[in-house]
């Protein structure tokens, strides 16, 4: 492409916009803005859009019931005729393959559709409901959570909608398949007045949970989808989400545990956070014991009492003794970290006695390429780089833990 074409390629990040509007003022209000973390799963793996000068994506949403508008601005285009036959980009062809349908592109259409959220209320049944206060001192809030199933009436409509979101925060993101009734959804709102002093909701949150089948008549509920929407992030509204997906769940007697479909790594901390919190006043887990070793009574306790399956109930274990390690304590710490990388270390001994089995059936040239390959001799400073990260990523848990 030529200097001259460059000023015609864009970031699509850069140019996309979203607002959840509340009311008409919210539409000129730059602080309501807020913009994607990734575009490739819509515009490409580049991320970039070619052919406008200009270009400006907008994408509102009605704060409730997600009716939604979409804009796209420019001062210029690309004509094929003036340019051997180069075509912009099709930014509205990419945006319709992901919109649910009925969107609308004009914006005084926009603006009518507001009234919609003047009757909106969640659907589905309340799960629970908890006040937040901001952390820069401003009035408490208060959110929601609901639970619903593709049976839910309106339900699955609200949720084409919800679920755009993925595609913009959650990489490797796809729409799940609603015609299969395994799955469950929970949605968090914000309960709020307005002006006048009527009550509104506003989305904020959800997630999606598909009930596995377990032999002989049971079930292993995984969470597989999370999102928690920009402008309410930092409220602690993901912690609270995941206790009352846990507390609908841990009721059901069917239930053998509840799972994560690869947690990233944002997920995981609050995932420890909730289950530490949530195990910390098990007998299994006081401190005395915690210095005797995981165990199967922990193992146990915490499926029994939070569903939680024996490899998290082990994380679980490390982050509340780390916890009640006086880290001053050379020995007691030393102990500590031992135990930690015994665990982890468990994988690089298997592949060890492995590699000896291997030792006498190959050529000693065989058998040194296999090693290298296998990054065996890499063991130590790779142990040592992982418990670091893992550490890290516990204190962080134990400083919500003591702050929170």
């Amino acid at each position: 492409m030529t200097d001259a074409l460059c000023h015609l390629v864009v970031d699509g990040n850069e140019v996309l916009e979203f607002k959840l509007v509340r009311c008409i003022e919210d539409i000129e209000n730059d602080d309501t803005s807020f913009g994607p973390e990734m575009c490739h799963q819509v515009f490409g793996d580049n991320e970039k859009i070619f052919g406008y000068t200009d270009l400006h994506i907008k994408l509102y949403y009605s704060a409730g019931s997600l009716q939604t508008y979409l804009g796209i601005e420019y001062t210029d285009k690309i004509e094929p005729s003036k340019s051997d036959g180069m075509k912009a980009d099709d930014v509205e062809g990419a945006l319709k393959k992901i919109l649910a349908p009925g969107y609308v592109t004009n914006l005084d259409r926009f603006i009518s559709l507001l009234a919609k959220d003047e009757s909106f209320v969640p659907h589905g049944h309340l799960l629970h409901a908890f006040t937040v206060t901001p952390d820069d001192g401003g009035d408490k809030r208060t959110f929601e959570v609901y639970y619903s199933e593709t049976s839910t009436p309106g339900f699955l409509a609200f949720h084409e909608q919800l679920q755009t979101f993925l595609l913009w925060y959650v990489d490797a993101a796809c729409f799940i398949d609603v015609d299969d009734d395994q799955w469950n959804f929970f949605t968090v709102f914000e309960k709020y007045a307005t002006s006048e002093g009527e009550w509104r909701y506003a989305t904020a949150a959800y997630a999606t949970v598909y009930r596995y089948y377990a032999y002989p008549r049971h079930a292993r509920p995984r969470i597989s989808q999370v999102l928690t929407l920009p402008p309410f992030r930092k409220l602690g509204l993901c912690a609270q989400l995941l206790q009352a997906i846990y507390s609908h769940f841990i009721i059901l007697p069917e239930v053998v545990d509840i799972t994560v479909e690869d947690p990233s790594q944002d997920f995981q901390r609050i995932r420890d956070y909730v289950d530490a919190k949530n195990c910390e006043n098990l007998p299994a887990f006081q401190p005395a014991k915690l210095l005797q070793g995981f165990s199967t009574e922990m193992a146990n306790q915490a499926c029994s009492k939070f569903k939680i399956n024996k490899k998290q109930a082990r994380r679980v274990y490390e982050i509340l003794r780390l916890k009640n390690t006086n880290t001053s304590d050379k020995t007691a710490y030393l102990a500590y970290r031992l135990v930690v990388k015994n665990r982890l270390n468990a994988p690089y001994q298997k592949k060890k006695l492995e590699m000896k089995k291997l030792q006498k059936v190959l050529s000693p040239e065989e058998y040194t390429a296999t090693i290298t390959a296998a990054g065996v001799n890499e063991t130590q400073s790779r142990l040592a780089s992982q418990y670091i990260a893992l550490e890290y990523e516990y204190r962080r848990v134990i400083h919500r833990m003591e702050h929170c």
